[in-house]
């Protein structure tokens, strides 16, 4: 049996770009995965996949709305339903043998199967037990459950039986509105369904900017998005065509139901670390059951790392990536460093949300002087052309020094507008600074250097 530097379980964001990076630095690598694709959640049944989905239907939404003001005539296509889930599976082909192909071109031995730790320095998958002298955990999450509420993944469904449900459903309900409950809620709003969001607290994206939060559901709302709020789900009952979903109304206790063909459990995500025998190995856990690790992402059990959802911190696959090259350096005896301040969040809606850095109320609680310098989208050439212009950039600088120190922006790109952001704060930049950047025109990323002005003596166009 071969013996390896570094063995990652888990071939997920974190793991197979954590095992691209150990081979870089010469270590003997190898990554165990128990799926038949590589990629982990994100490329088989999330990120990727949803995204595909999101593109699609959102070519249906111009083509329905849009097409016909810019003289584009002719019937609305019609949807293949069975059609768009095979470009959504190509999709996912193709993103998951670019990574296998990844793993041989780096020499990155793949185990096949579910791999276990009975012991330090050792790996077991299937029958084999493997040695190494670090190992890495990247075993990412799961979908929590609610109590009361049983999944199928045909009618009462999580994020992976929403990718491939039979048939477009006339009702939809989704219960929780957070980043995939409101993504995946979209995509079959766009394609016909009347989709009914269920949430528990008051306002939609918990922990986004509460200005952002209001503008984005009124421009859901507008898109025929229906919203209950303050809803407590009690429990779901399902035959095999339909659904009923039972909820009280926090503020009277009053009992509602909803009927549905489709239920959609988005209710959040879960470290998934069963059959690691971690018990057994004395990882230390937290309450939520995440791994708890020091500073270098090693557990109390020396030689063994976590990353990504299994341990503390924002449940997103780039944040994963990042964790996955610093643990790569840290083992291979290197400075690896992750910056926490400046991980940026991303909606894939139409228009789609994005933020990095702390929110007015962070800032807020921690009593921190700061300016705001916001500029609305329709006020930039290129977002009127293309019917764009709903939302707004806002910068948040501190007072007397004008570093910037959080963005959000709801509006066209706006997940690739924020990283003109992050690229600031990394640098320790002010609002000024970007502000005197020259920004071609005509641009969506003018109202990034708008907003910027507006922390100063004032945005041009506005």
């Amino acid at each position: 049996m071969a013996s390896y530097d570094v063995i990652i379980i888990g071939s997920g964001p974190g793991g197979y770009v954590c095992a691209i990076r150990c081979a870089q630095l010469g270590l003997k690598t190898a990554i165990v995965e128990g799926r038949d694709t590589l990629g982990g959640t994100c490329l088989n049944v999330g990120c990727i996949p949803s995204k595909a989905l999101l593109h699609a239907s959102h070519q249906l939404h111009e083509a329905e709305h849009n097409f016909a003001k810019m003289g584009l005539k002719g019937k609305s296509p019609s949807v293949d339903w069975k059609q768009m889930l095979a470009y959504k599976d190509d999709v996912v082909a193709t993103n998951t043998k670019g990574v296998e192909f990844l793993m041989k071109k780096n020499k990155v031995d793949w185990l096949k199967g579910w791999g276990s730790i009975p012991g330090a320095g050792k790996v077991k998958v299937g029958d084999d037990v493997h040695e190494t002298k670090n190992i890495i955990i990247a075993t990412g999450s799961e979908a929590s459950s609610l109590p009361g509420v049983e999944t199928d993944e045909k009618v009462v469904v999580t994020s992976t039986g929403a990718l491939e449900l039979g048939k477009v459903p006339k009702k939809l309900v989704v219960i929780g509105a957070g980043v995939i409950g409101l993504e995946l809620g979209s995509v079959y709003s766009r394609l016909g369904s009347e989709v009914t969001v269920v949430e528990y607290l008051d306002a939609i994206t918990p922990g986004m900017d509460a200005e952002v939060q209001k503008t984005f559901q009124r421009i859901l709302k507008k898109q025929g998005l229906k919203f209950i709020m303050g809803a407590a789900v009690q429990k779901t009952e399902a035959t095999k065509t339909k659904a009923k979903v039972h909820y009280k109304l926090r503020k009277d206790d009053s009992e509602h139901v909803l009927d549905a063909d489709v239920v959609l459990v988005a209710t959040g995500r879960k470290p998934f670390t069963d059959g690691l025998g971690l018990d057994t190995l004395g990882v230390e856990l937290s309450e939520r059951g995440q791994v708890k690790v020091g500073k270098d992402w090693q557990t109390n059990v020396p030689g063994v790392y976590a990353i990504g959802d299994v341990i503390d911190g924002p449940m997103l696959a780039h944040k994963a990536e990042d964790e996955g090259m610093a643990v790569a350096e840290q083992v291979a005896g290197k400075h690896g460093h992750v910056n926490y301040g400046v991980i940026p969040g991303v909606i894939y809606t139409w228009p789609e949300v994005a933020n990095v850095g702390a929110t007015e109320q962070d800032l807020k609680d921690s009593g921190r002087a700061y300016k705001t310098g916001k500029f609305m989208f329709m006020g930039n050439g290129r977002a009127k052309a293309n019917f764009a212009g709903d939302g707004f950039v806002k910068i948040l600088a501190d007072k007397d020094t004008d570093r910037i120190l959080g963005v959000h922006i709801i509006g066209p790109g706006a997940g690739d507008l924020i990283h003109e952001a992050c690229v600031a704060m990394e640098f320790g930049a002010s609002a000024q600074d970007l502000a005197m950047t020259c920004h071609a025109h005509p641009t969506y990323s003018e109202a990034v250097r708008e907003a910027a002005l507006a922390c100063g003596d004032g945005a041009i166009h506005s």
